[in-house]
């Protein structure tokens, strides 16, 4: 268990430097099992969930090297084809070497994956997409036993546009015979990053960024020097910690055009932002203006890791807010925790609408982070309220931001991490 104390009402001034992303660096790092020889991945996060994966490519053969943010990884024979219970269930990605080691051994065992508890967030797409290009995959209850004699491309409709399915089928593509074509496929920068690194290792990856991706089947993949795209999410939750705080912040290494969506809402909030080709300056307003309408959607829309952290800075927003979840049916636990600091929260009878009365500020209070947004909703919201708040955390904040504490201290933030 870990707890974040805060101390509230000082204002978040600086300089910030963002790092890779996330969600783009797990899929990547996945891939390097399909390749032979070394790689090298720059700009990769130190989080939890970056962790887990090296675990697990040690777990199959790979010798992997951590040093600052630079990962080097050498494939020299996967030695192993199952993803131990212990790891698979502590992040969601872990379901991404299913795909990637059908396409490069034929055969995988993968207890159901873990994560944050968000909502169901089935596997079947993931199933049903490698079903169709030659795979049998039998489920004993407990584990996913897939094999395959051999992988061939196929024609295939995602019924949403999962970017964890994408991702999958795309590693299990590269190596296939023939050409796949995903049509509804995902069209998050982070599946344009993973396309240019998996080109960067001899694929033949087209539309990535569009909403059909065809994928040629080559032979074989080499190593590659690839450097992660900054993560959208973070930089996202810096620019919030500086208009929850009336504060005045500016990042670097960052892609403005990423984050369009964030940014968007931000100014509808009465922040100026003042941007260049990869810096962005937040200058927030004494009071932030409520945003009538805001809904969750697939890129370009908005993005529902943000959900969480605009709840907690329209608590304190001039007049009546409307949030609509529409991505995951179970992602209001913060709503209980912000009311506890005295929002005023109300939600739906399915608990995917937020209504959000806005009052001046909000009151210190103990509070439990429910997954890894709402864990860094509760940290921001504890930076602009009255007192101290203390946030327990089960570890979910660590799982997608390196240095959180540190870095918000780094600009003012009166923030540290007990463990």
């Amino acid at each position: 268990m870990h707890k974040y104390r805060i101390r509230g009402g000082t204002r978040i001034r600086g300089v910030l430097n963002v790092g890779g992303g996330k969600n783009a660096a797990l899929p990547i790092i996945a891939a390097l099992v399909l390749s032979e020889g070394e790689s090298v991945i720059h700009n990769c996060p130190r989080i939890a969930d970056i962790e887990v994966s090296i675990e697990i490519l040690r777990h199959l053969g790979c010798r992997t090297d951590f040093a600052g943010n630079t990962l080097t990884v050498n494939v020299q024979g996967i030695t192993a084809t199952d993803i131990p219970d212990v790891l698979a269930k502590k992040m969601r990605s872990s379901i991404l070497f299913m795909g990637a080691l059908l396409g490069k051994c034929r055969e995988v065992s993968i207890c159901s994956p873990g994560g944050c508890n968000i909502g169901l967030r089935p596997i079947d797409l993931h199933l049903h997409g490698l079903s169709a290009m030659g795979a049998v995959i039998e489920d004993d209850g407990v584990t996913m036993h897939g094999k395959a004699d051999t992988l061939k491309g196929a024609f295939i409709y995602l019924r949403e546009a999962s970017v964890g399915a994408t991702e999958n089928l795309m590693l299990a593509a590269v190596l296939a015979e023939g050409e796949t074509t995903l049509t509804n496929a995902a069209r998050e920068p982070e599946i344009v990053d993973f396309a240019k690194a998996l080109n960067s290792m001899g694929a033949i990856v087209r539309g990535a960024g569009t909403s059909t991706i065809r994928i040629t089947g080559v032979k074989k993949l080499h190593g590659t020097t690839h450097r992660i795209m900054p993560d959208r999410i973070v930089t996202g939750t810096y620019l919030m910690s500086a208009a929850i705080t009336c504060g005045d912040l500016t990042l670097n290494h960052v892609n403005p055009s990423d984050v369009k969506a964030i940014t968007a809402n931000l100014l509808a909030m009465g922040c100026r932002i003042d941007e260049k080709p990869a810096s962005l300056r937040l200058r927030a307003p004494r009071v932030p203006m409520a945003i009538p309408h805001l809904i969750t959607e697939a890129h370009p829309g908005f993005p529902t890791d943000m959900q969480a952290p605009f709840v907690a800075a329209l608590a304190t927003a001039k007049g009546v807010s409307v949030i609509e979840e529409r991505i995951f049916e179970s992602r209001a636990a913060h709503a209980a925790e912000l009311n506890k600091m005295g929002a005023r929260i109300t939600l739906a009878s399915d608990e995917r609408v937020f209504v959000i009365n806005g009052r001046p500020r909000l009151h210190g209070a103990v509070v439990e982070s429910g997954d890894l947004r709402g864990g860094a909703a509760l940290i921001l919201a504890g930076l602009g309220a009255e007192g101290e708040t203390v946030v327990t955390d089960k570890g979910y904040v660590a799982r997608g931001y390196d240095g959180l504490a540190e870095n918000l201290r780094s600009v003012g933030g009166e923030i540290w991490l007990e463990q």
